[in-house]
């Protein structure tokens, strides 16, 4: 008996592939953390970027036809896009997750499309719903739901005030990434737009990390050969891959029904946390969890409409 997936069957599966991978990261990172005092944001940047470039690389050459007739300014705009999309704002992020649990990074990250919200209703000069401001405040009281309970359980109240304000940040810079990437897909095209976009933040990764390390490549050369696979995991299964079934997931769903899907990531990362890095979350933090994602679902919902 022969099995044909529908159009929606298959992007609502390569959705959840990619919110699976992307779930793995912070995972990932952790576990590399723990392997050597040698690794840490920086160089762990470095690795998966050198990794993923390559691939970047050859969607930037596969789609070069798009290149044409287009003006400085929108390549101005592409350059910030992808420096503060993915290299800023991961960047931030792996440096965050030195002092957090990957648990909280991924609640906080996940407010990123009510920042989009915020930002938007302040650039157009939109007054909010009592809707959105219902669903704002859902999803910041539980993730500081989240927060306070972590942060009464860890000994040093600075460092995780600094990762949590790190991570926070990454979601700020991802948001603003977001609200730049509409006008450039429609002048560079999907494909063409996240081969540069990811080329430049892995050209700026790899010159961030030769700048700021002492004796770079004496540093790599030092690294247990376990640290690179991660590196090498972190830029292909983790960036490259799940970047791809994303954008195949949105050209066939849209991206509002793609984002639902993709909601179950906190989720995923929660219960890789606990299976791999002996993480666990108390029942108010659950609660905080399931606030934080009702919450931001809300809004998602709300853009979903507004864009019809």
């Amino acid at each position: 008996m022969k099995l044909s997936l529908t159009k929606t069957q298959l992007g609502s599966l390569f959705a959840i592939c990619a919110a699976f991978l992307f779930s793995t990261k912070a995972i990932f990172i952790k576990q590399t953390y723990a392997l050597s005092p040698l690794v840490d944001g920086t160089v762990l940047m470095a690795l998966r970027m050198a990794s993923a470039l390559p691939f970047f690389l050859l969607l930037c050459w596969f789609n070069r036809h798009h290149n044409k007739a287009l003006a400085a300014k929108d390549w101005g705009l592409l350059i910030v896009a992808g420096l503060i999309g993915y290299y800023f704002s991961s960047w931030l992020d792996f440096v965050g997750l030195m002092y957090i649990s990957a648990s909280l990074e991924r609640i906080i990250l996940f407010l990123y499309p009510t920042l989009t919200v915020l930002a938007s209703s302040v650039i157009y000069k939109q007054r909010l719903s009592l809707k959105s401001l219902f669903a704002i405040a859902l999803s910041y009281g539980g993730t500081v739901i989240v927060m306070l309970q972590e942060q009464s359980n860890v000994p040093h109240e600075g460092h995780f005030w600094l990762g949590a304000s790190l991570v926070f940040a990454s979601a700020v810079c991802f948001a603003a990434y977001l609200l730049l990437t509409p006008r450039l897909i429609q002048r560079f095209g999907s494909w063409n737009f996240t081969g540069l976009a990811l080329s430049i933040a892995c050209i700026g990764t790899l010159t961030h990390y030769f700048v700021a390390t002492p004796q770079p490549l004496n540093l790599l050369s030092q690294l247990p050969s376990s640290v690179i696979w991660y590196g090498v995991a972190l830029g292909f299964l983790v960036t490259v891959l799940p970047t791809i079934l994303m954008a195949q997931s949105i050209a066939r769903l849209g991206a509002a029904q793609s984002a639902m899907i993709a909601s179950i990531g906190p989720i995923l990362t929660i219960i890789l946390a606990t299976i791999f890095l002996g993480e666990h979350l108390n029942t108010i933090q659950w609660l905080g969890c399931m606030l934080n994602i009702v919450g931001v679902m809300m809004i998602t919902l709300s853009k979903k409409k507004f864009s019809h």
